[in-house]
C-alpha cells in the first residue's frame, strides 16, 4: 500500500469511529486497523527521510549528506 493510500484510509477510518454508528468490535477493529496504518506510515515517512539526501558541490565533485 503506498502512503497517499494508507492516509486515504485512516481518513476514512476516522469518520467512521467518530459518526458513533459502529458497534463495538466494528469500532475496536477499525481502531486496530487504524494504528497499524498509522505505523504503516511512520515508517514510510522514516524510509523517505532517510533517502533524502543534499547533494553537496566539492573540487572533485559531489558528496552527499542526510538531510536534517
Amino acid at each position: 500500500m503506498k502512503f497517499e493510500e494508507a492516509l486515504e484510509r485512516i481518513e476514512e477510518i476516522v469518520k467512521r469511529l467518530e459518526s458513533g454508528d459502529l458497534e463495538l468490535d466494528e469500532s475496536i477493529k477499525l481502531f486496530e486497523e487504524g494504528m497499524r496504518l498509522v505505523k504503516e506510515c511512520e515508517r514510510m515517512l522514516d524510509e523517505a527521510e532517510k533517502k533524502v539526501e543534499i547533494l553537496i558541490k566539492e573540487e572533485n565533485g559531489y558528496r552527499t549528506e542526510p538531510f536534517e
